[in-house]
């Protein structure tokens, strides 16, 4: 017997070291005997301590060791269905598991229902993001690539928060508004753009949109800006019902008034941004289209948008507005048709907006990640952006340079970029590179003559460490960054 249970473990070791899957293992603990299983699943657990397993990139086997009568894995996947993956038992152990195939670079937030009614987050997932309704555990497929722009860095110049007690006129009511000024701020004699944030304070407690405004300031990829926190009093009133209208005044008749008369701000509302998550995406949204004299930009994560929005920008002749959008494919249901159909309408209508798809859920975890994408798009500082400094932000017209597909990616990708007219007309110099995010050079994909049209380019990363690089297009005179990110 003893000899049996060596056979057995040796058997374990290659899966353990990645020769085999979690489902092998599983496989064959149903062909081990009852009287020996516990003692195997003891040393598995033992060499891979952590959960969930991921096999092959995307296959994701979530386990949970312990006594109940049932354990399921709730989440952004499945709607958070307290019922929903249900785990298998194994019987004559006490190891639990459901075995799941997500995308490789999907980020979900789940936890553990056991018995249908205690709800826990996985003891073996050291990755946890905070929610509205307190921490989850986070699964991460291999290639996603945590944001490192949400973590303190004690190494960089950091911006002031200031909070305000303000009591709205329009409103009837009290809230502490919170604003960060960024770093030099009080040396320099500029005048900044200004972004309001809705749900303010979560977006620094949940979101830490000052440390990502930290580290985008800090490496050029965008201007320094002056950010306004406003948290809601009645939220869904306020964001998506009775009163919208009082709180889009309180917005622009109060809150930025008082901003233009005490900080140094640019004025025009292209230097002005609001950017909002769920119902708080809805009330950006709105203040954009009720108030382009404004807010020149929009930003909208896993956005509500409610009809009056969707019918007044398709009526509606085109506003001087820019919008980035965003949606998870595990988002709430009922808001994915809502947002595609409204990146349809500024298609169609010709407005200039930026909209990504990601694998992610209705999370802080997932829009925490794309402050820097939304911000980049609007005010492009000089690792990024071009133009002078009282240029309107924004592309050169007859230049486009693509998110490079896949990404993240491992091994090769492809970017695409085009120049048509203007400055970047046929037969201009064209010049790709690939940068770190020190701006070193690691890449040069294409440095020569091109004619007008669309091309395409692919990068192989042989040789780079993983992580987030830039790739900078640069012809007749204009320059366009975006990101990357390399997985191996």
């Amino acid at each position: 017997m003893r000899r049996w249970i060596v056979a057995l473990l040796c058997v374990l070791a290659p899966a353990v070291a990645g020769a085999q899957t979690f489902q092998d293992f599983i496989s064959r603990l149903y062909a081990t005997p009852d009287s020996l299983r516990q003692a195997l699943v003891d040393s598995f657990t033992t060499a891979v301590p952590r959960s969930p397993v991921i096999d092959r990139d995307t296959v994701c086997s979530y386990y949970w060791r312990g006594s109940a009568g049932t354990v399921t894995v709730p989440g952004d996947a499945n709607g958070w269905s307290a019922s929903a993956f249900p785990m298998a038992r194994v019987p004559a152990t006490d190891l639990w598991y459901y075995t799941r195939n997500f995308e490789s670079d999907a980020r979900l937030d789940y936890k553990y229902v056991t018995n249908g009614s205690t709800w826990i987050l996985d003891p073996r997932n050291p990755n946890t993001v905070s929610g509205g309704y307190g921490p989850n555990s986070e699964l991460r497929m291999p290639r996603h690539v945590p944001p490192p722009e949400i973590v303190y860095d004690p190494g960089i110049p950091h911006g002031a928060l200031r909070d305000t007690t303000w009591y709205s006129y329009n409103l009837g009511n009290a809230r502490v508004v919170r604003i960060y000024t960024p770093p030099g701020y009080s040396a320099s004699q500029d005048s900044f753009p200004v972004v309001v944030f809705h749900d303010g304070l979560e977006y620094v407690t949940l979101a830490y949109a000052n440390n990502v405004l930290d580290y985008l300031i800090s490496r050029g990829r965008i201007r320094p800006v002056i950010g306004v926190f406003i948290p809601p009093v009645n939220r869904t009133a306020e964001y998506a019902g009775s009163q919208i209208n009082q709180f889009t005044a309180f917005v622009a008749n109060e809150i930025i008034p008082f901003m233009d008369a005490a900080y140094r701000t640019r004025r025009h509302p292209q230097w002005r941004a609001t950017l909002g998550a769920s119902n708080g995406g809805n009330i950006a949204l709105w203040l954009g289209y009720a108030r382009p004299d404004v807010f020149g930009n929009v930003a909208a994560h896993s956005s509500n948008v409610i009809d009056t929005i969707a019918r007044g920008l398709q009526s509606r002749p085109l506003l001087p507005l820019r919008f980035y959008l965003d949606i998870g494919t595990y988002d709430i249901a009922v808001l994915i048709p809502l947002v595609r159909n409204l990146r349809g309408i500024l298609q169609t209508k010709g407005y200039p907006h930026r909209y990504q798809e990601l694998h992610d859920g209705h999370s802080w975890g997932n829009w925490r990640m794309h402050i820097d994408d939304a911000l980049e798009y609007f005010f492009p500082g000089p690792a990024v952006g071009v133009g002078g400094d009282e240029a309107a932000p924004g592309l050169p017209e007859g230049m486009r340079l693509e998110q490079n597909y896949p990404n993240p990616f491992n091994g090769a990708t492809v970017i695409r970029f085009s120049v048509n007219r203007g400055e970047v007309q046929s037969a201009k110099r064209v010049r790709l590179a690939v940068y770190d995010l020190l701006g070193r050079e690691v890449a040069v994909l294409m440095d020569g003559v091109v004619g007008s049209g669309v091309h395409a380019v692919e990068f192989r990363a042989e040789g780079l460490s993983s992580g987030v690089y830039l790739y900078r297009l640069t012809a007749g005179g204009n320059v366009i960054t975006r990101k990357l990110a390399y997985i191996r």
